[in-house]
């Protein structure tokens, strides 16, 4: 029995994963809501395991800075996300690191999430770490695509194209919510496209 892997990913309706910085839109593009927030949590909350790329890892630490006691208050999701276990795969990172029950694991993304879908006894999820999810998804090891879609055009400020230069898949669309009326949460099973 191998675990589950899901990439979890927000994206404008124009599939970009984040805005550049003339971009003046704010957090989860200004347009989180009660209903998003409580499904986030709820999702963290779940036991699994977090595996991060090293450029994904990169911002985290800087974004989100060190757990305070303010911030557990205030920031409850990404708290919760900081305390799940978490794998960073990189070549580049050097440990220690500064994240709660993080593991540096060095080598190709590819060998180290199929060892991770065989060896770990709960689900895995990475959010963001597009370029690393684009290989794992040509490799066959992407059991879900979480996209969570704002409802946002950001055609002059969008960066990060979500899917830019993946490969063709088939997706089988397994579920849906739509969040404070607003924010469309798609869960999809990839095949490769033959």
């Amino acid at each position: 029995m191998t675990a589950t892997y899901t990439f979890d990913v927000f994206c404008s309706l124009d599939g970009y994963g984040s805005y550049n910085s003339s971009g003046d839109w704010g957090g989860y593009w200004g347009k989180q809501g009660p209903e998003f927030l409580d499904r986030r949590l709820a999702l963290y909350s779940e036991e699994q395991r977090m595996v991060l790329g090293a450029h994904t890892f990169r911002q985290f630490v800087q974004v989100l800075g060190p757990i305070t006691d303010e911030s557990r208050v205030s920031d409850p999701v990404n708290t919760r996300m900081r305390n799940l276990p978490t794998t960073v795969v990189s070549t580049t990172l050097e440990g220690p690191l500064d994240w709660p029950d993080a593991t540096l694991v060095s080598g190709d993304a590819v060998d180290v999430v199929a060892r991770l879908k065989e060896e770990s006894e709960v689900p895995l999820r990475s959010h963001g770490s597009l370029s690393m999810n684009r290989a794992l998804m040509a490799a066959g090891l992407v059991d879900r695509v979480q996209v969570t879609v704002f409802p946002v055009i950001t055609g002059r400020t969008g960066a990060d194209p979500v899917f830019q230069g993946a490969a063709d898949f088939d997706l089988e669309l397994i579920g849906s919510r739509t969040l404070d009326g607003r924010i469309q949460e798609l869960v999809y099973r990839p095949s490769l496209h033959a």
